[in-house]
């Protein structure tokens, strides 16, 4: 537990940090609500009630030091969903509802079981995400509504497109593209500045410059809508009526689902954000009942549901935070802002705050991590492929839940594979065996089969080289056919010492490459040594089998 002394000593690059965090998460949180479905009304206000839960509950409670939580582009999709199919009043409950999961999950201490999925799916589910709220939002970044579904708002994109080239009626689309266009293009040359030159952040000082220009031109484009008092804004969720409950179980996977996806998102970040500083590791049950506690304020005050998010995480790690001070304060500051200046916020264009979603959604799509996973076998790039596709084509849940299937079908082909490849060389005798794939007990009658091929006084050689994973029943085999064939006049060469430096099993030490080891029983089960490091890119926190050689 860190000390008050401590959070003193480090009070000025957390006070620095949390301001740079507040500039990060003021214009993302409305951006998030608008394009989550959220009533333009109450958008505002619900997506920064968020992030102000996300930093003072959060922030002091959580099992991560720096990261910071708040409404999440990754939620938008399932969020707009539930809005669309429940109604803003009534979803508040099920966001309720995740955020217990989410507690109870965390007491359980189940929390590191949320990271255990392929970097595939997980890639494959952040670009789905970032398809569909480019898709989206591209629509009202012209102020135009987005349409039923996915699939509609990319088939609608030439018709897009042209409203926002070609006059078409009352509502100037064109103006609001204008403002859009702009809102990119500064964020763009703004990231291409040296940087030490930006302080602020570059989603920041877009929507400043577009909001400038829309006044001082009066642009006649849609603005964000303020409520009178912000804090009018809460509101109890309204309870399920009986006909409501009479799909309780459509209603229950929605919220299993918000809270799966929130909580993978949020440990994942976790992972990531230890990587970025020297500080204390995340506690992820700690940190999963904290995002649980924070969703369940959300659900009962009409705020959003939050997981950690990774913009903001990363912006507070860079600007110097060293404690978790820096979340919290962050938390007050959007607090204070909503108390004393909000009607700044009416100023600002949909269309700004949706170009910075088409900005992210364009970031989320990352087709440079395809020649990474392909790394580890083009299965993997298959599995992105379909979980973006079915994200897309069907809804989010779908997507990832295929995802999650196609990648326990890879498993499960994977560990029940054995290739078993024989070259003879009938003049020297010597018979040489490569082993590829999983040699386990499933794999038993063709290894069996294999070794009677073999000629009674041949000497055989047995390659491991590319052998991932090797059980107790194959070595047993092994060693048994082994004293077969020596009292036929043959030899089994088997490099015992190179299978314990691959495997790390010390069962198999016994300092001769060419005899069984001195205790076979011993010689249980073991995978490859440990998963091989992530590569540059590859999802925090998610391990997976080594590459092909």
């Amino acid at each position: 537990m860190t000390s008050w002394n401590s959070y003193l000593k480090t009070l000025p690059n957390d006070l620095l940090a949390s301001i740079v965090v507040f500039l990060v998460a003021l214009p993302l949180c409305m951006g998030i609500a608008i394009a989550s479905g959220v009533p333009p009304d109450k958008a505002a206000a619900a997506g920064l009630m968020t992030g102000i839960v996300g930093g003072i509950v959060v922030g002091l409670l959580g099992g991560s030091q720096l990261q910071v939580s708040g409404p999440a582009a990754g939620l938008t999709v399932i969020v707009y969903e539930m809005i669309q199919e429940y109604g803003w009043e009534k979803v508040g409950v099920l966001f309720f509802a995740a955020g217990a999961i989410q507690l109870a999950a965390g007491l359980i201490r189940v929390g590191p079981w949320f990271r255990a999925v392929s970097p595939a799916v997980i890639y494959g589910m952040l670009s789905g995400i970032g398809v569909l709220i480019f898709a989206s939002q591209f629509h009202i970044m012209l102020d135009d509504s987005p349409k039923g579904s996915g699939l509609m708002n990319l088939i609608s994109f030439p018709e897009a497109i042209y409203k926002g080239i070609v006059p078409t009626g009352e509502v100037q689309h064109e103006t609001a593209a204008r403002i859009g266009i702009l809102t990119i293009l500064v964020i763009i040359g703004w990231n291409l500045l040296p940087k030490r030159i930006r302080l602020i952040p570059a989603a920041l000082i877009a929507v400043v410059i577009a909001t400038v220009v829309a006044t001082v031109l009066n642009l006649p484009i849609n603005k964000v809508q303020v409520p009178e008092n912000f804090f009018d804004a809460i509101q109890l969720p309204v309870l399920p009526t009986w006909e409501d409950l009479a799909h309780w179980q459509k209603m229950a996977i929605s919220a299993v689902s918000l809270a799966f996806i929130a909580s993978a998102e949020t440990l994942l970040c976790a992972t990531a954000v230890d990587k970025m500083h020297q500080g204390p590791r995340t506690n992820y049950d700690r940190e999963l009942a904290a995002q649980g506690v924070g969703n369940m304020i959300c659900g009962l005050i009409g705020a959003l549901p939050m997981t950690g998010v990774i913009v903001r995480s990363a912006a507070n790690v860079d600007a110097g935070a060293k404690t978790r001070l820096s979340a919290v304060l962050h938390g007050v500051w959007l607090l204070l802002f909503v108390a004393f200046l909000p009607q700044v916020l009416s100023y600002i264009p949909t269309a700004a705050l949706a170009a910075l979603l088409v900005y992210t959604g364009y970031k989320l799509i990352n087709l440079k991590i395809i020649p990474t996973l392909a790394e580890y076998g083009w299965s993997e790039v298959a599995i992105y492929i379909a979980t973006v596709v079915f994200i897309v084509a069907t809804d989010l849940l779908t997507g990832v839940v295929i995802g999650i299937i196609l990648a326990v079908i890879k498993l499960a082909w994977t560990f029940s594979t054995l290739e078993i490849a024989v070259t003879r060389d009938s003049v020297s005798q010597r018979t040489i065996m490569h082993l590829r794939g999983a040699a386990t007990f499933m794999q038993l009658p063709k290894l069996a089969a294999a070794l009677e091929q073999v000629p009674p006084n041949s000497h055989l050689h047995v390659h491991f080289e590319e052998l991932s994973y090797i059980d107790h029943a194959c070595l047993d085999l092994l060693i048994n056919w082994e004293k077969q064939h020596e009292a036929t006049g043959g030899t089994l060469d088997i490099d015992w010492e190179g299978l314990e430096a691959r495997f790390r099993r010390p069962a198999f030490a016994n300092g001769n490459r060419n005899t069984q080891p001195k205790k076979p029983s011993e010689a249980a089960a073991s995978p490859v040594s440990s998963a091989a490091e992530i590569p540059a890119g590859a999802a925090p926190g998610v391990s997976e089998a080594a590459p092909r050689r």
